[in-house]
């Protein structure tokens, strides 16, 4: 819903994949294996949104295999160092036609953002974040930027500037209602797959080398799944049930 959100709520213009566009639109997504990145390439492929130009690290493999490259997607490696990165993305944005206006920052940590702005247009160009309240003073005034809250699509205050500049009522929450079901059909016919994921051994216990395999950089494009039932800390029911299986996720 995250990335939902930062692509369609936020970057004015894209289209919905149930009205897919028939031109060209470039679109870059940085930390594009992320689960937030990774789903902002399904959804934009289900808008036929292309050329996509992704940058990730460890997780190129799993980001090719959502791509497409016969519509000139793309994937670049960030590991080589920013001035690198910035060229490589030139580079793509040439062959894209020499302009892009939108991008979809999935990490929104420096200097992932600053690194996008160096190619983004500075006329036109949209940048959606997913790090609320973080020092965004690095990006040009003159491109607009937007932070992505998941939780707007519960909240009942709307602060959608296109909802207040026409008085219309739909808004996040609407949104939500729609995308929400929208995500259960797709799963349920099978053309919109979840994330990655590896269920970690001891439930509750393993979360110390889940968050041990963060922060070393051993994850990625993957989530951990916990499964309370494997707790030894925990009582086991006397009787199996459809709560035996609650998990917790860490991403």
């Amino acid at each position: 819903m995250t990335s939902a959100i930062g692509l369609y709520q936020h970057l004015e213009g894209l289209p919905l994949p149930w009205h897919p566009t028939t031109k060209p639109i470039p679109l870059i997504i940085y930390g594009a294996a992320s689960a937030v990145g990774a789903y902002a390439v399904k959804l934009a492929r289900l808008s036929n949104i292309h050329p996509l130009i992704c940058v990730a690290g460890k997780g190129i493999p799993f980001v090719q295999s959502l791509i497409d490259i016969s519509k000139g997607d793309v994937v670049l490696d960030y590991r080589n160092g920013d001035a690198e990165l910035i060229q490589s993305l030139k580079s793509a944005v040439d062959k894209a036609g020499g302009k892009v206006e939108y991008a979809f920052d999935a990490v929104s940590e420096a200097p992932s953002f600053v690194n996008v702005c160096q190619v983004l247009d500075h006329e036109t160009g949209q940048i959606s974040l997913v790090t609320p309240k973080n020092d965004y003073s690095a990006i040009p005034s003159s491109i607009r930027q937007s932070q992505t809250m998941v939780g707007a699509v519960h909240a009942s205050g709307d602060d959608q500037h296109f909802q207040k500049e026409t008085g219309g009522h739909a808004g996040n929450m609407d949104f939500g209602y729609m995308f929400f079901r929208f995500f259960s059909r797709g799963l349920q016919e099978g053309w919109f797959k979840g994330h990655p994921h590896e269920v970690m051994p001891g439930g509750l216990g393993g979360i110390e080398a889940g968050m041990k395999n963060l922060k070393n950089g051993k994850a990625s494009a993957i989530k951990y799944v916990f499964r309370l039932r494997d707790s030894a800390c925990l009582e086991r029911p006397k009787a199996t049930s459809r709560k035996d299986s609650w998990s917790v996720f860490l991403d």
